[in-house]
């Protein structure tokens, strides 16, 4: 766990931290949060270039924004990627826990392998679990040190939590799960003000899901959500934005679900 600070150090902008934010759903909240006056701390794996222009962009007409590699996977890099963060601002606000990656191959239930479930969950479950658990940490140091009022974290699920593929088992698994922490830490965390919330999106206009638009264009076209269009990442921001401008002040561990109706049952 970092140092206190020394509070004349460092400015008074709130920081945030959008893990996956290079492209699709986590540049979106990044933008957003930028926008909102944040200072943003754009996590990325591989995509370094992309990352560094989004950057340069936050830079030029929100304040503040760095590109920072980490594979929130490896619980030593999430920790290292907390550690710079606070060294340079001194302060983490906000934690959206967006990053994520589909099953490896899309192998069907009966033939999925023990490597890619190993992949899946450590980037969508065992990564945001113990970088929530060190986030939390020093948010409680850092509101105990006066530089903080109290914090807001926001996992980023999918309605693949509860609409099964049965060639997406390990990807659904983590996803429900997810949602789970959510309730585990919303209810540890609330004593110190830190407010722990689910954004469940649902079709999202990404890159994850351009190889499959030809399909869901026709499913959206037949009704697959009562809202019959596709959502965008600015959809999901905008959920995620309300939910760190304190919009519900007496929720935590809720979940919106940003999915056009998709979850509501019909007949």
């Amino acid at each position: 766990m970092a140092s206190s600070v020394n509070l004349s150090e460092f400015s008074n902008r709130p920081v945030a931290l959008v893990t996956g934010a290079s492209r699709g759903i986590g540049r979106g909240i990044a933008e957003r949060l930028a926008q909102d006056g944040y200072a943003v701390a754009i996590n990325y794996v591989r995509s370094q270039s992309v990352a560094e222009e989004l950057a340069a962009i936050l830079q030029q007409t929100s304040g503040d924004g760095w590109a920072l590699q980490a594979d929130v996977g490896s619980v030593s890099q999430a920790n290292t990627l907390v550690d710079r963060i606070l060294a340079r601002w001194g302060r983490l606000d906000v934690l959206v826990n967006n990053a994520g990656i589909t099953s490896v191959g899309r192998a069907d239930l009966l033939d999925a392998s023990e490597a890619g479930w190993d992949t899946v969950f450590a980037t969508n479950l065992k990564g945001p679990f113990f970088l929530t658990q060190r986030v939390c940490r020093e948010m409680i140091r850092l509101r105990a040190d006066g530089v903080l009022n109290g914090g807001t974290i926001v996992n980023i699920s999918s309605i693949s939590s509860f609409a099964v593929s049965v060639n997406r088992g390990d990807y659904c698994l983590t996803k429900s799960a997810l949602s789970t922490m959510t309730k585990l830490f919303a209810v540890r965390m609330a004593e110190h003000d830190v407010y722990v919330y689910e954004v469940s999106p649902g079709v999202i206009r990404s890159d994850m899901t351009a190889p499959v638009q030809a399909k869901y264009d026709a499913l959206i076209e037949d009704g697959l959500s009562p809202i019959r269009r596709w959502g965008e990442p600015s959809d999901v921001a905008q959920a995620v934005s309300s939910l760190v401008a304190r919009a519900f002040p007496f929720c935590t561990g809720q979940c919106l679900n940003i999915d056009g109706g998709f979850h509501i049952r019909r007949l």
